[in-house]
């Protein structure tokens, strides 16, 4: 049976195909196309693709995708480095100082290579003179802080060494808790003294937290582990029992003034003390009333701290770590499992 049609549709070749040489059918132009069959009643049918033709042309979009990604990528740096660059040459000797401190991790190899191709395509003289002298003023800068950085590094080293000295002295491996009960209270006692000259601040407890990193990455110094967690524990009694909450008026407020005195307890005495503090064993003090003011005085702080300070998370740890042992106590006054 004979059928008549007009062919309107103007078929468009499937991505990743290629034209070869032009063809008429019913007055209309095609491109006769690699993976398409011209069937002899004049009409077209897609051939199916074969998979690997499909994989090559998904790896050929992912492969442009991610060459322009890192195009726009390398643009955007190159943006904000010229922006860098424009305000320092703006910037008087003080501002110049501020704006290096502020941006000291942007220089960089790719902050002195745009400097320098930028030195370079200078169409005068004096703006080349400009450019060297920013780079010089830079490169002195930084420098300094390097060095200050350094000295600050050598310092917190040595603070840290003089409090560890009475438990490691003379000892070729390290125990914890050290044989002599003495030489703990040594430390106790340079931790105090080095607090009260204010030589524990931030580059002593950045100090402190590397060494503990390193320490149980290597997995073999369980007494240095231990000792390092111990200099913190005690730098947070210290620092945390230096302001006291436990007075409001004439009124004494139970449950700070128990906390309070947790806080200055070693962490080997928190059991007994919360055994016979907590309500819940020999005490009067009910646990969510401690959990309250544990809560508050984190808060209190997160905010008398610089946020994302060594100072801030050493002092929020030792809280927290005072709440988690009140809670596994309970749990097991309470018969809980934990």
């Amino acid at each position: 049976m004979a059928s008549s049609f007009s062919l309107s549709l103007s078929l468009q070749p499937p991505r990743c195909s290629y034209h070869r040489h032009p063809v008429h059918f019913f007055g209309i132009s095609f491109s006769l196309l690699k993976n398409w069959d011209v069937m002899v009643s004049g009409m077209w049918r897609p051939r199916p693709f074969r998979s690997a033709n499909l994989m090559d042309c998904k790896k050929r979009r992912t492969l442009i995708c991610a060459v322009n990604q890192d195009a726009e990528e390398a643009f955007k740096k190159t943006v904000e480095v010229d922006r860098l660059i424009d305000k320092l040459r703006d910037a008087n000797p003080i501002e110049l100082q501020k704006l290096v401190v502020e941006n000291v991790l942007a220089f960089n190899e790719g902050f002195w290579i745009r400097l320098a191709a930028r030195t370079d395509t200078c169409k005068s003289e004096d703006d080349k003179k400009d450019y060297e002298e920013l780079a010089i003023s830079v490169m002195s800068i930084v420098d300094r802080l390097v060095h200050k950085t350094n000295e600050k590094i050598n310092s917190a080293t040595d603070v840290l060494k003089g409090i560890l000295k009475p438990v490691v002295d003379d000892v070729v491996e390290i125990q914890w808790p050290p044989r002599d009960p003495e030489s703990l209270k040594l430390m106790e006692k340079e931790i105090t003294e080095r607090e009260q000259e204010g030589l524990l601040d931030e580059g002593f407890l950045s100090e402190v937290n590397a060494q503990l990193r390193q320490a149980k990455e290597d997995g073999d110094k369980p007494g240095l582990e231990a000792m390092l967690q111990k200099v913190l524990q005690l730098y947070a009694s210290k620092v945390l029992s230096k302001r006291s909450y436990a007075k409001k008026g004439d009124e004494i407020l139970k449950a700070e003034e128990f906390l309070e005195t947790i806080i200055k307890a070693p962490e080997e005495e928190w059991n007994k003390l919360l055994l016979d503090g907590l309500s819940i064993g020999k005490g009067e003090i009910p646990p969510q009333d401690l959990y309250a003011v544990i809560k508050k005085r984190i808060e209190r702080t997160l905010i008398r701290t610089e946020g994302g300070s060594y100072q801030q998370r050493v002092l929020s740890e030792y809280l927290n770590g005072i709440q988690s042992r009140a809670e596994q106590v309970v749990q097991v006054l309470e018969g809980k499992p934990q």
